[in-house]
């Protein structure tokens, strides 16, 4: 991934948004219509000192103190829910945090009155895909093991680094799946 700096995204206060920021950004690169991605986080210094080989790989120069590498794992199973898919993970020590990007489809809340009522999930996201004013978004979130979280928010009909949306509580529900990882 490159950094936050040469790929023209904004710069982030933080370490943490800073990497979802990157994720976002690497994600971007990918396009539109992906799989979800799962990422350990890192520190940075820990990482060059412990694994020198792999941040020479990685092209980690020297970084603020604190900063947080992404390194994608493998990828997600087809076919298993997400929920039941973060369930089963469980981090070793050196992993500071977590973060997942995943696309889905959104509607304004507006929307919510017109859904109509006892739709199985299958039909309910048959409803959503045919509405008119659903958007598609890529969702990252992000969750540190001492519970800080940020998410990153981008809208397909929006797709520029200069209107993503960033906030620690954009995306509740997926926070508290990733945090669940760090639990004993």
């Amino acid at each position: 991934m490159s950094n936050i700096e040469s790929g023209g995204a904004p710069l982030a206060a933080n370490p943490l948004t800073q990497a979802v920021l990157e994720i976002d950004d690497y994600a971007s690169g990918l396009g539109w219509d992906q799989p979800a991605r799962l990422f350990a986080l890192v520190d940075t210094d820990r990482l060059r000192v412990q694994e020198p080989g792999l941040a020479d790989e990685l092209g980690l120069a020297e970084q603020t103190a604190g900063a947080l590498t992404p390194i994608e794992q493998d990828e997600l199973p087809a076919g298993t829910p997400l929920d039941e898919f973060l369930a089963t993970i469980a981090w070793p020590e050196v992993v500071s945090g977590c973060a997942l990007t995943v696309e889905r489809l959104m509607l304004p809340p507006s929307a919510e009155q017109a859904m109509p009522e006892g739709l199985d999930e299958d039909a309910l996201g048959q409803w959503v895909a045919a509405h008119p004013e659903r958007q598609e978004v890529r969702m990252t979130v992000a969750v540190l093991r001492d519970g800080t979280r940020e998410s990153a928010v981008r809208l397909r009909a929006k797709d520029a680094a200069t209107e993503v949306l960033t906030g620690a509580a954009l995306v509740p529900g997926l926070a508290e799946a990733l945090s669940a990882t760090f639990e004993e």
